[in-house]
């Protein structure tokens, strides 16, 4: 029987959980290890909780539904997700990235992948040609984010996968910013979808993880190895705040976009804002792109202010937004990228795509959209 996302996010792919209990809420399995029946004979699913855990492969299941993957592996980070999904690949392969990426991902390259023998191409994915005309026979990925952090650029997946697959490559789509509620890569053609579960998936704040969602199941058995290998795999109890935080996601996904919209018609208005970077704005760039691809614009923006002044001034004066890093969950953050989430790219590089001392990134929560305004005008204020 098919299922909308919505009941999907409840229940996953089974109303009822088969513990023998009938239990509403998946059992949390706090166990290191499971019993073997007699020797030789090894336990139905589960050995040990580092490989597998019944908590954890109910939510790797659940949000294998939701992004339509054939399996997923669940990490006890973003970066763990991501630093697995980067070993698949061998000494001497080359990566085409979004020049605009998140920090954490661009200091992984920089320290540990480019050791490790990998080559990284940052282009403007936004654009086609320029990915295509990145292409080379030692190019094995395209790898990118939309809409990206924090610029909010808007790369046409559909576009990529179909450049991927001309040149027998993976195309890799970190779906953090929108979730599988709004955007569905693996639809559009993609081979791996990465998650930073710490945002929009667990959605309270209050636990880390990541996820990695494959088309294909042979390479997500091979995967799972890795996961299991390099020991990053998530804890059961961890794995229980998903599950909880995913069946509220559909609700959390549709008040933070109509926030963010509210707020982002606001700014404009505002003679100290010098732009707004919102996907939901019929202005941006990548508005249809994004409106071809997705079911929404998702809970985040970016602004740019008349000067540094100004933006350390908000940043100060803020009383119900919180001066915070992270994004996805209920109260509204509001960040400063270049000495925060790209405090590891270069300046160089920060000015270059704009991420300057006089621009603000903000996750807009569930709060009541007046009450964000209110206290963004009075922080505005000299």
């Amino acid at each position: 029987m098919s299922r909308s996302i919505e009941t999907l996010c409840v229940h996953g792919d089974s109303h009822k959980f088969h513990d023998g209990m009938d239990s509403l809420s998946m059992p949390i399995y706090q166990t290191a290890a499971f019993g073997h029946p007699d020797l030789g004979h090894s336990p139905d699913r589960f050995y040990y909780t580092r490989l597998s855990n019944p908590t954890r492969t109910h939510l790797e299941e659940t949000v294998s539904s939701l992004e339509g993957a054939a399996g997923t592996v669940a990490f006890s980070s973003g970066m763990a997700a991501i630093t697995a999904v980067f070993e698949l690949f061998q000494p001497g392969d080359r990566i085409v990235c979004s020049e605009d990426l998140y920090g954490g991902t661009v200091l992984l390259f920089d320290s540990i992948e480019k050791k490790n023998g990998l080559e990284l191409a940052l282009v403007d994915t936004a654009q086609p040609a320029l990915v295509e005309a990145a292409m080379t026979p030692e190019t094995k990925a395209i790898y990118i984010e939309t809409p990206s952090n924090p610029m909010m650029n808007v790369t046409d997946i559909a576009a990529c996968a179909a450049i991927a697959k001309k040149y027998g490559a993976l195309l890799i789509v970190d779906n953090t910013f929108l979730s599988p509620y709004l955007q569905n890569p693996i639809a559009l053609g993609a081979d791996i979808v990465v998650h930073s579960g710490t945002k929009y998936l667990g959605g309270h704040n209050d636990t880390i993880s990541g996820f990695v969602c494959l088309a294909d199941k042979d390479r997500c058995e091979r995967l799972q190895k890795i996961a299991y290998t390099l020991g990053a795999t998530l804890s059961p109890f961890d794995s229980w705040l998903m599950i909880r935080g995913i069946k509220t996601l559909p609700i959390r996904m549709e008040r933070a976009q109509e926030n963010a919209l509210a707020i982002a018609l606001w700014l404009k208005e505002q003679p100290q804002v010098r732009k707004v970077y919102y996907v939901g704005l019929p202005e941006h760039p990548g508005y249809a792109v994004n409106a071809k691809q997705s079911r929404g614009a998702g809970g985040m923006l970016s602004f740019t202010v008349d000067s540094s002044e100004t933006a350390l001034r908000i940043l100060d004066k803020v009383k119900l937004i919180t001066f915070a890093e992270s994004l996805g969950g209920p109260e509204t953050l509001i960040t400063f990228p270049a000495t925060q989430t790209h405090a590891d790219v270069s300046p160089e590089d920060r000015e270059k795509l704009g991420i300057t001392d006089s621009f603000l990134r903000m996750s807009i929560g569930l709060e009541n959209a007046q009450d964000l305004i209110t206290d963004l005008k009075q922080a505005m204020e000299p």
